[in-house]
């Protein structure tokens, strides 16, 4: 791999392996994320879940066919003050708006995400490149869960955790392309990508529906949340534009030796800091 292509393998590795959206989200509430989850009723995961999963597929419904294949410039800065805007309006009714706010930002979430995606050469009328659009939402980066699947934080768990609940899903492609037939497929993917973006949801859910947060840290939530899965996005298709230029083999080795080292750093980094103390 060429020196300047393993640069961007190693910048897009950092925001993935380190990003975490529940750390963000714990800074404007001023406590830990865990903590305002523990505030829920104990049923709300459920209906968190149920939600996330209706959220995803309009978005889908509402962005990504939406989307034609034509390079533009992606609109982060408008897609993001929509999101604000919405959470905002979602922060002002708290956890009752979550049904409704959900799959708005999910929606304007999504289509920043394709724009992301098409300025990286991904062609949205294929279905695999619409698939690895839904697949960023999976890439929270935090948060605690029971599922160790999908508390697995890892860029490339995640994505052998999406290909195993997906079965045959690339010969299925190979064979019906963008067709109807690719419908069910999209929902099996909708029901793997919302087990891990519920997580996130919870918090977003528990942070809104502190008494003191309110649509100012309503809209600040959301911003967090727009802004991480921009950064997971443009990271996400840096790799895959590498992925079909040297193929998947090699570029995951170098991303796992990438992500070794840079956890040998830290490690030493954090002795050598015990050591001072």
């Amino acid at each position: 791999m060429r020196q300047a292509d393993l640069v961007v393998l190693a910048n897009a590795a950092q925001q993935l392996e380190s990003s975490n959206v529940a750390t963000s989200i714990s800074h404007i509430i001023g406590m830990p994320i865990e903590k305002a989850m523990s505030t829920l009723p104990g049923h709300w995961s459920n209906v968190v879940s149920r939600i996330t999963k209706k959220a995803l597929e309009k978005a889908l419904n509402a962005a990504l066919y939406s989307l034609n294949n034509k390079v533009k410039r992606p609109k982060n800065k408008i897609h993001t003050l929509m999101v604000g805007v919405s959470g905002a309006v979602g922060g002002s009714f708290g956890i009752a708006a979550l049904a409704v706010e959900l799959p708005v930002s999910a929606t304007i979430m999504l289509r920043s995400i394709a724009d992301i995606a098409r300025g990286h050469g991904e062609n949205l009328d294929d279905l695999e490149s619409k698939m690895a659009c839904l697949t960023v939402f999976a890439l929270s980066g935090g948060g605690s869960s029971q599922n160790n699947e999908a508390a697995n934080t890892s860029y490339y768990a995640v994505r052998s955790f999406l290909t195993k609940a997906l079965g045959d899903t690339t010969n299925h492609i190979a064979v019906h392309g963008v067709s109807k037939e690719g419908a069910p497929l999209l929902v099996k993917l909708i029901n793997a990508v919302s087990v891990r973006f519920s997580i996130p949801v919870s918090g977003k859910l528990a942070a809104q529906s502190l008494p003191v947060i309110g649509a100012v840290s309503g809209a600040s939530v959301n911003w967090l949340f727009i802004r991480h899965y921009q950064k997971m996005a443009e990271a996400h298709f840096m790799v895959r534009g590498l992925e079909r230029k040297y193929g998947c083999t090699e570029v995951e080795s170098w991303y796992q030796k990438i992500v070794e080292y840079n956890a040998k750093v830290n490690t030493k980094k954090w002795q050598a800091k015990e050591v001072e103390v």
